[in-house]
């Protein structure tokens, strides 16, 4: 039998060649429309109209719940309540944290390594035995658990990764620049204002973000300390079982794109920066 031609083997092997040129494209393209699908589906159901009380199937298109996004009786205030922890969290969890990362990265003493790993214990840890531990530790205080219980339990659970954000960007930092400022005889408050702390800033900054959605969508730490308050998670836990009104979806939603519009913005801040 006469051989093959070799130009159609050739022409076979380029959709494999393209494939494997382009497969960690296509599977970072597949891996982010699995993470942003569940977001997809949130804002579609938040313009459904249920015949019932789940909102778990397609019934008609409807904007009511835009319209009135606290027409389900304590929403909007356990939504309030949620943003009051997360902000307060975040302030007490970035000062603190700050301040213990310049600590450790920049500073001697004994049981230095030891606190290190102190800090990295709640990230390690299951979040449901820190969670008991802080309850058993209000207990045995006499605590009347709420919203401060919340609060600082949050800032405790937080604070490790504020540290650990801060303390990479500070140890990067290159300490040249503060004795050129030294030299150039400036205070050591100016020194801290006009170069330590700019440079430090997107390591805070970080920090500061990521504490603020932990504390708000936290929810096994919350239910173990907050006695009767209700924060957003739970009030959706326990709609949950009762029935999901339409309104979960546009909060969910509306929040989605608040953080979206953040990261398109710290991108395009970013991008003229560098550009100048």
């Amino acid at each position: 039998m006469p051989a093959l031609p070799a130009r159609p083997a050739a022409l076979s092997s380029r959709p494999v060649r393209w494939l494997r040129r382009n497969f960690v494209v296509l599977a970072g393209l597949a891996t982010l429309a699995y993470l942003v699908l569940p977001n997809v589906i949130v804002t579609v159901f938040s313009f459904n109209k249920p015949n019932g009380r789940f909102n778990y199937e397609w019934q008609r298109f409807s904007t009511d719940a835009w319209t009135d996004p606290c027409g389900v009786a304590d929403l909007c205030g356990s939504l309030s309540l949620s943003l009051q922890i997360a902000v307060w969290a975040t302030v007490g969890a970035t000062v603190l944290g700050t301040a213990l990362a310049f600590a450790l990265a920049r500073y001697r003493f004994r049981a230095r390594s030891s606190v290190s790993t102190l800090i990295f214990l709640p990230m390690a840890m299951p979040e449901v035995v820190m969670a008991a531990s802080l309850a058993t530790l209000f207990l045995n205080m006499g605590v009347t658990f709420g919203f401060w219980t919340i609060l600082i339990a949050h800032i405790t659970f937080c604070l490790s990764f504020v540290v650990t954000a801060v303390k990479a960007r500070v140890m990067s930092m290159d300490p040249r620049l503060e004795q050129a400022a030294q030299d150039l005889y400036a205070t050591p408050l100016q020194t801290f204002l006009r170069v330590t702390l700019p440079i430090a800033a997107p390591g805070i900054a970080a920090g500061a973000l990521l504490s603020f959605a932990l504390s708000f969508d936290d929810f096994i730490i919350t239910n173990f300390n907050a006695g009767s308050t209700v924060t957003f998670p739970m009030f959706v836990w326990g709609s949950a079982q009762r029935g999901t009104p339409v309104q979960i979806n546009v909060i969910g939603t509306a929040m989605f794109a608040i953080a979206v519009l953040c990261v398109l913005a710290g991108q395009l801040i970013g991008g003229r920066r560098k550009r100048s």
